[in-house]
């Protein structure tokens, strides 16, 4: 299998394929504004990093810890602090993964399993680091006869180990050392999930937790990476693509997801995504 240099190009080709795919990366890309895309992510660090806001949690991120996103869940990578990083990108098809699970066996419960207490982040101990990384080589040394079958047979045993450790993880609940906040910018994110279908606007938020609008701008960056606006944006488009999956109409979805406003949820959704509301429910509820 061919090993790619960026998350971009991964998510190009998991969409165009149907298929997944692999970036090993070294060095530090231009990083990405908070975003969505539709395939699954896992994102494995193996020097560590700075902070990862999945939703409206955050995360550190240290050597052996592995990040399970679904194709409905806003994500931001905050910037390093080290002018190097290495780490795995793996992008997923969510047909693939249907196609390589048994009736006994989903293997994209990791990216769907959220029901109660749950956490992104899986921290491998070094016996599941290396077993990870033998799994991404031998997929990644695959190129000669039989390689399309080494790849899905490996693919398959790395995501039982990648569930299997997911599962027995979410047994605990989640604690201040699984993921962390800044107490201020955690109110405001907490306040924009529970009003999102609502007008929020900087104004607002200022008035409701008394702070300058430059001090609550400042502070929501300086924790998230993003700026408010973003944020908001990003979210709704997420919970309008779960809507949308789950048979709502566009109308209905507009509203739901905080946009009321037809034409700005359209051009917001059709930019985010690469195709208009209507579309995607069409593809997503073929899938079903």
């Amino acid at each position: 299998m061919k090993e790619y240099n960026s998350c971009k190009s991964t998510i190009r080709e998991c969409i165009s394929k149907k298929y997944f795919a692999i970036a090993h990366l070294y060095n530090e890309e231009t990083t990405m504004d908070m975003h969505i895309h539709d395939c699954y992510e896992m994102y494995y660090s193996i020097s560590g990093g700075k902070q990862f806001l999945i939703d409206n949690k955050f995360y550190d991120i240290h050597p052996g810890d592995l990040f399970v996103i679904n194709q409905y869940e806003s994500h931001y990578l905050s910037k390093i602090d080290q002018p190097k990083l290495d780490r795995i990108v793996i992008s997923i098809h969510p047909d693939f993964m249907k196609s390589v699970s048994t009736d006994k066996t989903k293997l994209s419960t990791c990216f769907t399993d959220r029901s109660g207490n749950y956490s992104h982040k899986i921290s491998l101990n070094k016996e599941q680091q290396n077993r990870f990384m033998y799994y991404i080589n031998k997929i990644l040394a695959a190129n000669d006869y039989g390689s399309d079958v080494i790849e899905r047979a490996t693919f398959a045993e790395l995501m039982v180990m990648v569930n299997g450790i997911y599962l027995s993880n979410q047994n605990n609940l989640l604690t201040q050392e699984n993921y962390q906040y800044n107490q201020q910018v955690d109110k405001i994110l907490e306040y924009i999930n529970q009003h999102i279908q609502e007008d929020i606007s900087i104004k607002r938020l200022t008035e409701e937790f008394y702070l300058s609008d430059s001090y609550i701008c400042r502070i929501f960056k300086a924790a998230t990476g993003t700026t408010i606006n973003k944020y908001i944006n990003a979210r709704r488009i997420s919970i309008a693509k779960s809507l949308l999956a789950g048979g709502f109409n566009v109308m209905e979805v507009c509203e739901m997801s905080g946009f009321n406003d037809y034409s700005n949820f359209l051009k917001a959704f059709t930019k985010a995504v690469g195709i208009s509301p209507k579309k995607y429910a069409k593809y997503s509820n073929s899938l079903n």
